[in-house]
């Protein structure tokens, strides 16, 4: 049995979309998967769009997902030239190829194939002219997705335009059968293209490859499938925005399969071990742009604490949470109490801002619900003479004390936690409460309850 071979054919546009990532993981996947080898081929033809910045921006993104190939652009192989532009010689021999076989024909200065069958003429409506159409029997292709698909092809189609630049439809069946591709995994998009190319592998008298058409990755809101418009459609965008790349790897790989057992969270491993064409799915994918970024959180949770921060800081950075000073420690404490409920790196400037500065924002929304009933500032003060005896500001010690604190007062500990919470953060929300005072400290906390205080009572 051949060794499986299979290739990703993008052409270098200026932005690498989700759809296409996905194509590229699931080539890569079935590749790792039956011990075959992944390709990677630039369709680069269209010198207008298709420029050095561009393929910078593709290459940099296959790297940053992860998803290694074994032959093409800096690997090198026994196949090329891998960049479609340079293998202009080869697709030239094809098309002398087609006319030894008498398959190809000028017209209008361009190349036709022609098809087999009997051919007869009849007036297109829509043209409004006579077209010369051929019976022949339907193409059929048996999809490893799709399942069968039948369909006639009634009307020669241009291999070579007239300008002498040859038709996709035509170097991609020339370059598949160059490079020995055992598998075409590509977008169901594509489908519609395949009985021309199954027409011309015969022709050529190839042996068509396996075709898996995946299905298309729609909009999260509304009909029709994401474009580069859409949120979220773009690769850079997520590593714009510090999304872990095992993250997005792991989320595409589940729009459009699933394991038999409906899991989600997989290490590369087993996404390796599991995948195969079976268990993709027919039906089209919807993009969950909170789904991934639950996933995300997931594995931002998973990271060593050593590796977090050191992900998370130039995000605090940027922001001007943190600087150069800030104490590798002081960071660390807060990312250990604070990455439990943030999933995005891109959240944790707001989210933990104030353990880092004093002039921090105070929620108007928060204030209000804090302060719309009881004394909310007597309850404070209360906290306040509490915690300035305390010596030992431990999580533990501090428990003990808002637990005696209520006792006293006959209600319950967490009576004081939305008031102490907002004078120390200026919010409502945020981690674990008394993991939150032990690393603000007693100095830092005491000195914002009292601000607090004094700004509430005017004096």
């Amino acid at each position: 049995m051949a060794m499986t071979r299979v290739r990703f054919a993008p052409s270098p546009t200026g932005f690498f979309h989700i759809g296409s990532a996905r194509t590229a993981l699931f080539n890569w996947l079935y590749a790792r998967h039956s011990g075959g080898s992944f390709i990677l081929r630039i369709e680069d033809t269209d010198a207008a769009r298709n420029t050095e910045q561009a393929l910078t921006v593709l290459i940099d993104g296959m790297r940053w997902l992860g998803l290694d190939w074994d032959e093409g652009p800096e690997s090198g192989g026994e196949y090329g030239p891998y960049f479609q532009s340079e293998r202009r010689a080869i697709h030239d021999a094809y098309i002398d190829r087609l006319r030894e076989v008498d398959r190809i024909y000028e017209k209008d200065g361009a190349l036709w194939f022609r098809l087999e069958g009997e051919r007869h003429t009849v007036y297109d409506d829509f043209r409004k002219k006579e077209v010369e159409k051929v019976r022949s029997a339907p193409i059929v292709i048996e999809d490893a997705v799709r399942g069968r698909v039948e369909k006639e092809l009634d009307e020669d189609f241009v291999i070579v335009r007239a300008s002498g630049d040859p038709v996709f439809h035509f170097v991609n069946v020339v370059d598949d059968i160059t490079m020995g591709i055992t598998h075409v995994i590509r977008g169901e998009d594509h489908l519609s293209n395949t009985p021309k190319h199954a027409a011309l592998f015969d022709a050529l008298g190839a042996p068509r490859p396996v075709f898996a058409h995946i299905p298309l990755i729609l909009k999260s809101d509304g009909p029709g499938k994401m474009s580069k418009r859409d949120r979220g459609a773009l690769i850079e965008e997520y590593q714009r925005r510090h999304f872990l790349p095992a993250a997005v790897r792991n989320y595409l790989c589940l729009l459009g399969w699933s394991p038999k057992d409906d899991r989600e969270k997989m290490a590369p491993e087993e996404l390796i071990e599991r995948f195969d064409l079976d268990g993709i799915n027919r039906g089209n994918a919807r993009f969950d742009e909170q789904k991934l970024v639950h996933l995300n959180g997931a594995y931002l949770r998973e990271l060593p604490l050593e590796t977090y921060a050191w992900m998370a800081r130039p995000v605090l950075h940027d922001a001007g949470i943190v600087d150069d000073e800030t104490p590798e420690d002081d960071v660390q404490s807060v990312l250990e109490i604070c990455r439990g409920k943030v999933n995005l790196l891109e959240d944790l400037p707001g989210y933990a801002d104030y353990f880092f500065r004093d002039d921090y924002a105070f929620d108007s929304a928060a204030e209000k619900r804090v302060f719309k009933k009881g004394d909310p500032l007597a309850d404070l003060e209360r906290v306040y003479r509490t915690l300035e005896k305390l010596d030992d500001f431990s999580a533990e010690s501090l428990e003990r004390t808002f637990a005696g604190l209520a006792e006293s007062a006959g209600v319950k500990p967490f009576a004081y936690f939305p008031v102490t919470r907002f004078a120390v953060s200026g919010r409502a929300g945020g981690p674990d409460f008394y993991a939150m005072l032990r690393v603000l400290g007693k100095e830092r906390t005491l000195g914002r309850i009292r601000r607090v205080l004094k700004e509430r009572k005017g004096s």
